[in-house]
């Protein structure tokens, strides 16, 4: 429970500050940019190195990345099937689900197992 705690409070703490340099930014879309998902992945890093050691951190932000990747993929086949297919929102998200799937399984491999 002091985990999640710790996770909020300095993921609130990361957030806070991405915004107020978002907001001095221009444009201001760098606000949205640097939202909450890396400033938890910062907070969960920095308990991982503190709880686990720099080795497991290590693997976890191996994984962090192959999900960042695999994400990437995701927009870029949505934006696809969305301009050049004229499908659907919703379509496409699911369409693409599966993609995201594909690519972060087949990069999974590579994060497990790093020391």
């Amino acid at each position: 429970m002091t985990e999640y705690v710790l996770r909020f409070l300095i993921g609130g703490v990361v957030v806070s500050a991405f915004s107020m340099l978002g907001d001095i930014l221009r444009p201001k879309s760098f606000a949205g940019l640097f939202g909450a998902a890396p400033s938890v992945a910062l907070a969960t890093l920095g308990i991982a190195i503190y709880q686990h050691g720099a080795a497991y951190a290590g693997q976890q932000s191996s994984a962090m990345t192959a999900g960042a990747i695999a994400l990437a993929v995701y927009s870029v086949f949505v934006c696809q099937l969305l301009i050049r297919a004229r499908l659907r929102a919703a379509s496409a998200a699911v369409l693409s689900f599966v993609i995201w799937l594909i690519v972060a399984f087949s990069l999974l491999p590579l994060t497990v197992g790093q020391t």
